[in-house]
């Protein structure tokens, strides 16, 4: 079992690639929307408490939460990691949630096929199907980015199947 983990750590990658979602919103761009969302319900829940309407106040604040927890849900849910690295026997995929967990699958590339709709529609999922086993990636990557990676992908699989022969 040793030996065959030295010999996996020399085999050489021919493909390798970490995937992660894009987050438009830096954190400093954070701060500042939270800052113009929170003064824009302090001046009206200013002026609503000055008209008599004083319960408006908790409903403004109730949309600042919601937005905020909203942005923390989604800067959380993008740390999650896909790593690929392919080799000449086989592709590995690596899942890494936010909270750590990790799950890897294993697929021969001699069998592995890359599918995805052509052309590619915003729903379309970017599939590896060998043996029976199917594994969607890059669920979070726009409809260009899976049909960028599917064709590298490709190419790289077609350079792991000419290197086993």
């Amino acid at each position: 079992m040793e030996d065959d983990l030295h010999t996996k750590a020399r085999t050489p990658l021919l493909f390798d690639a970490e995937l992660t979602p894009h987050r438009s919103l830096s954190p400093r761009g954070f701060l500042l929307l939270m800052v113009a969302v929170c003064a824009i319900s302090f001046g009206a829940g200013l002026a609503f408490f000055l008209a008599g309407a004083w319960p408006v106040i908790g409903f403004l604040g109730a949309d600042v939460l919601i937005i905020y927890v909203a942005f923390k849900v989604s800067y959380r849910r993008g740390r999650l990691v896909e790593q690929l690295k392919l080799t000449a026997e086989d592709l590995t995929v690596t899942r890494i949630w936010p909270g750590g967990q990790r799950r890897s699958w294993q697929f021969q590339t001699t069998w592995l096929q890359v599918l995805l709709d052509n052309p590619p529609r915003h729903s379309s999922p970017l599939v590896l199907r060998s043996h029976g086993k199917t594994l969607a990636i890059g669920s979070f990557l726009t409809k260009e980015e899976r049909a960028e990676l599917a064709d590298a992908l490709r190419h790289a699989l077609a350079g792991a199947r000419g290197a086993t022969h």
